[in-house]
């Protein structure tokens, strides 16, 4: 078993955490939210709390799962001095690729090898196991760490240099960030029209335009007004952005993404810090 550094117990990293510990790796956990990480502990025997950057000398692996670019480096930069050479960080966060290749640089330097291994599935996934993780960087680093990525998913991909695996989650959640808008639009109109939102959904599940959001989503979060998916509209409209970024560093304008960064970004200041990424349905709805 491999002794694991895990700093991020958020709606995922909490769950991803846990099958770890199951899986009965030695782990020492740390989040920004002091009741958190020790109610974790709590639950978790054999758990250690991180009370400082030396804490995490004797860990193989450092798992982040955090927020952005911005807390990635604020977090990882100052254990760069006290994990092993060797040690090998896997950056599981939602980030820039182009900062993701600079920390990699960095790390580097101290004998460490970063790793960027965004996942994709949502909290249900999550708890499961059975995310879908896309993995930037070093084969062999990457083969090193990845029994612990099979224990958090099933859908294990090496899809480039460190960095392509954040390029291409931003990518990804860009392609579902517009299958869900033109859904809820979709929905919308044809309700107005005077067709059954549900039925809307329905058909267009088992039509061409069948997408994440008709089968995950719709009925499961939208149409119920649950809005309680896991996933915030912040976090959304941010990857999103990052996608929209690469687009144009990449001489690549992609108009469309940069129409649904504006209504995310907007349906998120006007939604709040707390929205889920659903509530797009009641954004749309009221435009």
């Amino acid at each position: 078993m491999t002794t694991i550094g895990f700093i991020g117990l958020g709606m995922m990293g909490t769950p991803m955490a846990h099958l770890l510990h199951a899986a009965g790796h030695a782990l020492v956990v740390q989040d920004a939210r002091p009741e958190i990480t020790a109610r974790f502990a709590e639950a978790h025997p054999g758990a250690r709390v991180a009370s400082g950057a030396g804490d995490y000398a004797a860990c193989d692996v450092l798992i982040t799962m955090l927020p952005n670019s911005d807390i990635v480096d604020a977090v990882v930069v100052p254990l760069a001095s006290q994990l092993k050479r060797g040690a090998v960080v896997v950056e599981m966060s939602s980030a820039d690729p182009n900062r993701t290749r600079a920390l990699a640089q960095r790390l580097a330097e101290s004998g460490i090898t970063l790793i960027d291994a965004p996942v994709s599935g949502g909290v249900k996934k999550a708890v499961a196991g059975t995310l879908a993780i896309m993995v930037g960087g070093d084969l062999p680093a990457f083969e090193r760490v990845r029994p612990v990525l099979e224990t958090l998913g099933k859908a294990i991909t090496h899809v480039g240099p460190v960095g392509a695996g954040h390029a291409l989650k931003a990518l990804n959640n860009y392609v579902s960030a517009a299958a869900l808008i033109a859904t809820a639009e979709a929905i919308h109109v044809g309700e107005a029209f005077g067709i059954d939102p549900a039925t809307i959904v329905d058909v267009i599940q088992a039509s061409t335009g069948r997408n994440n959001t008709t089968e995950n989503k719709a009925h499961q979060f939208m149409l119920n007004g649950a809005f309680n998916s896991g996933f915030s509209l912040a976090l959304q409209a941010k990857d999103v952005g990052i996608a929209a970024s690469l687009g144009r560093a990449m001489g690549l304008p992609m108009a469309l993404a940069q129409d649904v960064y504006a209504m995310t970004a907007e349906a998120s200041e006007s939604l709040g810090a707390g929205a889920d990424h659903t509530e797009l349905y009641r954004f749309v709805g009221r435009s």
